[in-house]
């Protein structure tokens, strides 16, 4: 299995948690692959939901132990009964019945979520089988969000073909997000980066920079950048040395020389490594230019601001992406 330099430096700060993740998706055979690497390197202990007997068939027909793997059938465990007792209590004032409950709990991702929920597991990754709306809703009812008036948003990591790092948001979740939300999900992206051991310099990027084009869109990032500004002088963010400008077009974010050109002063224009785009439709289609005609390896989406980390992956991913995703949990467990 080929693993890039990158995901190897966070599998070894990963091997250091003991962090235990549940992938729900035991049918899926790239699944069980990463389940069995991730396993073997003890990036964590793992748990596979599914059928039980067939899991083990395969394990065994491809010469692997089961060590630092367990196998559950969510239908057969014995904690069925105070899962779904547990989901009842968590959404009954939303209209949840106990046996819509009993029934909701024997969906693999509402199980895995639950069991984080529980303190069964850590963390969860699914997405192999799944659209990103299976995974992020049951984190939503279940996990919540970390700050009750902040919003959860999804992460990119991305690694340049230079070996840099930067971390992109929000690239699947909030579509059209507020100046309020922009600061959310800026705060929250710029504490991603320092728990993967990197001083966040976050760019609120717009098609404008400091007043040069006009527009409700310049408009709200101009406001979302004077809240955040305001935001990063708390105690929490100066300790994680956060640096924050805004607006700016992204050659100014990105690149010294424009920098000097378009935003002189900055102290993060010309070397930002958090891009907070002002909506979905920049953020997707940015992420996929990006790794599709630059070539950039893509890690996400990750969701952030939850109390626990639940992340999503593509349908269209590789064992080693989900070997990646994994060690990428892991690090998210820390607070």
């Amino acid at each position: 299995m080929q693993i890039s330099s990158y995901i190897e430096k966070l599998i070894e700060k990963a091997q250091k948690l003991n962090k235990t993740i549940v992938l729900p998706e035991g049918e899926d055979e790239r699944v069980l692959q990463a389940a069995h690497e991730a396993s073997v390197r003890k990036i964590a202990k793992m748990i596979i939901l599914g059928n039980v007997d067939e899991i083990k068939a395969y394990f065994d027909k491809q010469g692997w132990n089961l060590d630092g793997i367990e196998l559950l059938d969510p239908a057969k465990s014995a904690k069925l009964g105070e899962y779904a007792k547990l989901l009842y209590e968590l959404r009954k004032d939303k209209g949840m019945t106990e046996e819509e409950a009993a029934k909701t709990v024997l969906i693999p991702n509402y199980f895995g979520t639950i069991m984080i929920k529980a303190g069964d597991a850590d963390g969860m990754v699914s997405g192999a089988n799944h659209s990103t709306a299976d995974t992020v809703r049951p984190a939503l009812q279940i996990i919540k969000s970390a700050h009750k008036d902040r919003v959860v948003s999804a992460l990119f990591i991305m690694v340049s073909q230079n070996g840099e790092i930067y971390y992109l948001s929000d690239c699947a979740i909030n579509i059209n997000p507020t100046a309020k939300e922009l600061v959310d999900i800026a705060l929250s992206t710029a504490e991603s980066a320092v728990q993967f051991g990197d001083e966040p310099n976050v760019a609120m990027l717009s098609y404008s920079t400091y007043g040069s084009g006009k527009g409700e869109g310049a408009d709200k990032v101009r406001e979302a950048t004077a809240m955040a500004k305001e935001a990063v002088k708390a105690p929490e963010y100066v300790a994680m040395k956060v640096k924050l400008d805004g607006e700016l077009q992204v050659d100014a974010a990105l690149d010294a020389v424009v920098a000097k050109k378009k935003a002189p002063a900055s102290d993060v224009a010309g070397h930002a490594n958090v891009l907070i785009f002002p909506n979905i439709e920049a953020g997707n289609i940015g992420y996929k230019l990006l790794q599709r005609l630059g070539g950039a390896e893509m890690y996400g989406p990750l969701l952030q601001g939850l109390n626990a980390p639940i992340n999503d992956l593509s349908r269209g991913c590789f064992a080693e992406d989900i070997v990646g995703v994994i060690a990428i949990t892991v690090l998210q467990t820390q607070k």
